[in-house]
């Protein structure tokens, strides 16, 4: 059975007719297949999806990111890859089944693939701990990711996950260090790492793995510190705000590249990726081609060096301008930064007084 979201609900109804239409028998038994009129509905729905998905808001790109039938990392690596050896263990603590890693061919050539794996029903999603990695997860990658590094093996990693897992014994066995330790490991190889956003990128979560010399990124994915709903919590303290969030953290493929912080889009097509997975198997495959081969006129201190500039430069021409004259806008318009604004100056005139006191009693 098909999901659908909110904003597809006349989508939905024109499919469910189509469906009726395809079916051979009706109360009186076999009748005619009515292929014409199945055809005038299909290319209404194709209009449809075409203007709602070339006009969705931050917030619906949010929920078509999460679309629980979008092809998952395991989908890619079964399609983009083959002889693929998954392993296991980060050799400390445990396995992680949040996410798939080990060797495989691309384009008949080693490479490493990491992917964060969500699962596609409740049993799996369960198993996957929904895309929320452990220490341990990021502590194979780690490990996997250094012997790339040893045999010259360039690194694809697939981003699906709404952050790391929080839970306390992932706390207790040092979540933290692990991220920051990944983003390190990533960081300070010599080999090509190419990572695709395929949904969700959330948080330190998805960085740890996506700190890399080429970040893609699909058309309706996301990529973000926090999710919308616990960026509305801590800042309104109202989860509801959550579309108010969405706009205003930039989380969307092309806010992103405009930023510099991704290096290109991969389009999906009409009606999300979920819609047609072979056709978004195909442009993957060719972006990553194109990438991997740029990377082989690069020599192992090259590599590191492309991947060093591209993060010390992201953000380095905008300055933060934007953000006083935003910060000066809400201040006028908010009653409590009003009055935060307010004491500030205040409390410069009672110094300036005080100091100007002081200087005539030293005459005296």
């Amino acid at each position: 059975m098909k999901s659908y979201l909110e904003f597809e609900r006349d989508i939905k109804a024109l499919e469910e007719e189509i469906e009726k239409l395809k079916d051979p028998f009706d109360k009186e038994g076999i009748s005619e297949v009515k292929t014409e009129e199945i055809a005038k509905i299909q290319t209404e729905i194709d209009q449809r999806l075409r203007t709602s998905y070339a006009n969705l808001n931050e917030w619906q790109k949010t929920l078509v990111a999460r679309h629980e039938e979008r092809p998952k990392a395991k989908f890619f690596i079964e399609n983009l890859f083959t002889n693929f050896i998954n392993l296991s263990g980060d050799r400390m603590s445990a396995e992680d089944n949040a996410v798939l890693a080990g060797f495989a061919l691309f384009d008949g050539k080693s490479v490493l693939v990491i992917g964060q794996e969500k699962g596609d029903d409740l049993d799996s999603r369960l198993k996957r701990n929904f895309g929320m990695m452990r220490p341990e997860g990021y502590r194979k990658c780690i490990r996997l990711m250094r012997i790339a590094n040893k045999f010259n093996i360039p690194v694809i990693s697939l981003i699906d996950t709404p952050g790391a897992y929080p839970g306390i014994g992932a706390e207790q066995r040092g979540q933290a260090e692990a991220i920051a330790s990944s983003i390190e490991c990533c960081m300070s190889l010599n080999v090509p790492i190419i990572s695709i956003i395929i949904g969700e990128g959330g948080s330190g979560g998805a960085i740890a793995l996506a700190s890399a010399n080429k970040v893609l990124m699909f058309e309706n994915a996301i990529y973000s510190v926090i999710s919308p709903e616990g960026c509305a919590s801590i800042l309104w303290r109202d989860p509801s705000k959550f579309l108010e969030a969405a706009k205003a953290m930039k989380l969307t493929a092309n806010s992103l590249l405009k930023m510099g912080i991704i290096d290109e889009i991969i389009p999906e097509s009409t009606g999300g990726a979920h819609r047609n997975k072979e056709q978004i198997i195909s442009f993957t495959k060719d972006v990553l081609k194109k990438y991997l081969d740029e990377f082989k006129n690069y020599n192992r201190d090259e590599v590191f060096e492309q991947r060093k500039k591209k993060f010390l430069n992201i953000g380095k021409y905008q300055g933060f301008t934007p953000f006083i004259k935003d910060w000066k806008n809400l201040a006028e318009q908010n009653t409590f930064f009003s009055s935060i604004k307010k004491n500030v100056v205040n409390h410069k005139v009672k110094i300036a007084i005080g100091f100007v006191l002081l200087l005539i009693l030293s005459f005296f």
